[in-house]
Formats: structure tokens, sequence, C-alpha cells
């Protein structure tokens, strides 16, 4: 068109300072997105450098800023915007998200064991001897970091072989625990139910009827989720040591109110000879 310079850009193109308005982006933060990449301009003037902007591309910016406040990485971002297909879109965002609450979930716990390092520790101790005990269990070898999967999974299982073996339990779910699978990463476990002695079969399912020895035990009980249970546990390890250090066998859990995968109480109980017992106030048999 006459007396029309082709190169200038006519509307709907947008200025820098509208799109800044429109997308509460500032000019540094559309330079760094243009440098990445991210969000280019749709016209850039050849002699003054200015940048303008297409109003269709204010909903990419959007997406753009809310992505990098959740820190997904530019290379995600990049992906998210080239795709042409929703569902592709929705899906990637919904995976980082998906990390992004892992994440806040592992921040709120490491928040909530900070704040009980601040906290006067008051984690009463009692020596008891537990009398045998006759359990439905199920015993595994496990990776520490596999350790919240396999215990869902397995109580789920318990219940089941309880349920098979028509037993009714005689106490709160419990759990075995073994040294190395905390100093090595990997060791011995298992949850059983108590349940009372009787002739049956030595097996039920995948779970077996043992009997669990009579030992003399320092026990805290701890009332929260298992976020929180390190104090009673650094109490409890605590107040063996002075006692002269424990005994050989697994420590013992029993959960009850729904611990430890809700706040509820658990009942922490760390092996110690009879004569540690004594020294902590037990009677002697």
């Amino acid at each position: 068109m006459e007396g029309v310079d082709e190169d200038v850009p006519m509307a709907p193109f947008m200025t820098i300072g509208d799109f800044s308005r429109s997308t509460r982006l500032s000019a540094k933060a559309l330079r760094f997105y243009h440098q990445a990449g991210l969000l280019e301009p749709a016209f850039v003037d050849p002699v003054n450098r200015y940048r303008r902007y297409d109003a269709e591309q204010i909903h990419d910016a959007r997406v753009v800023q809310h992505l990098r406040s959740l820190d997904m990485p530019v290379d995600e971002i990049k992906r998210v915007l080239a795709s042409q297909d929703p569902a592709a879109r929705r899906a990637a965002i919904t995976d980082h998200l998906r990390r992004m609450e892992a994440r806040l979930t592992a921040t709120q716990s490491a928040v909530a064991s900070l704040r009980e390092l601040l906290e006067d520790d008051e984690t009463p101790i009692e020596i008891r001897r537990m009398p045998a005990t006759h359990v439905l269990i199920l015993r595994d070898t496990i990776d520490l970091t596999s350790l919240g999967s396999w215990f869902d999974a397995t109580r789920s299982q318990l219940r089941q072989e309880v349920r098979r073996a028509d037993i009714e339990p005689a106490g709160p779910l419990g759990g075995l625990w073994s040294t190395e699978l905390f100093l090595g990463e990997r060791g011995e476990c298992a949850l059983f139910f108590p349940v009372e002695a009787s002739g049956r079969s030595a097996s039920a399912g995948l779970a077996q009827l043992e009997r669990l020895s009579a030992s003399w035990m320092a026990i805290a009980r701890h009332r929260g989720s298992d976020d929180t249970i390190g104090r009673a546990y650094a109490a409890l390890g605590r107040h063996v040591a002075s006692l002269g250090g424990s005994a050989p066998g697994p420590l013992r859990e029993s959960y009850s109110e729904g611990a430890p995968t809700r706040p509820g109480v658990t009942e922490i109980c760390w092996p110690i000879s009879a004569e540690s017992a004594v020294r902590g106030g037990a009677r002697a048999l």
C-alpha cells in the first residue's frame, strides 16, 4: 500500500509496555524469556530494536510465568510450548505438578522435623519386659529407600492374610527393623499382628505364624506422624546409651490410631539386657 512501510507492524501487535502490563512481566523477564527461546517477540524493529508482541502471545506468556514460578526447567517449558497436542501439554504440566507436590510434602516434613528440634525434649522412657508373643508375620529384606512403599504394600498384604487365615488380631500392627537396614541402607524387616496362641498350622499363605521371644525393652511413645518420630528415637537412643547400650535384636514398633502413615501413636521398643533394665529401675527377675 502506498505510503505504508511494510516492515512496520500493524495491530494487533503490542508495544512491550502494553504487553508487560497485560502479563505482569517486566522488561527484564521478557528479555530473559526471549534469550532463552521461551517467548520470542512477534516483531523486532530492525532499526531501534524495539520488541513488539502479538496479543495471542499473552496466553503463552502466562503459561511460561506460572511454569517458571514452579521451577520447571527451561527445556521442559520449551517442549510444552512447542507441543500442538493439548493433551500432551496437560500431561507434561501434570507430571511437573506431581513432582512439585512431592517436593512440597518433603519440605513440610523437613520443616516439621526442624521445628521439633527447637522444642524441649520431654519424651518419657519406660523399661518393660515384653512377654513372648505369637504373631502372624511377613518378613523381607529391603533397601531403605523403598521402606515407605514396602510398608504400605506389606501392611495391605498382611491384612489380607489375616482375613484369609480367619485370625483375629490380638493387638495393633507391629514392625521389626534390623540395625543393618539403617546402618547399611539394606536389611531385614517385618510387619506383624499379634495373635492368640493356637494349634493352627505354622503358616497362613505368605505370612508365617511365629513366636517372638520375651525380652527387656526400653520404650518410648510418640504421638504424631512418622515425619516427627526422630525426637523420640533420639531420646530413646540416649537413654539406652546411659544404661550401657542395647541388646542384640531388631527394634520393635507398634502402631495405633493410624500411625505411622497418619498422626497416631507409635510405641518404639529398643532391646536391652537384663542388667541394663535393672540399671533403668526394673526389678530383676
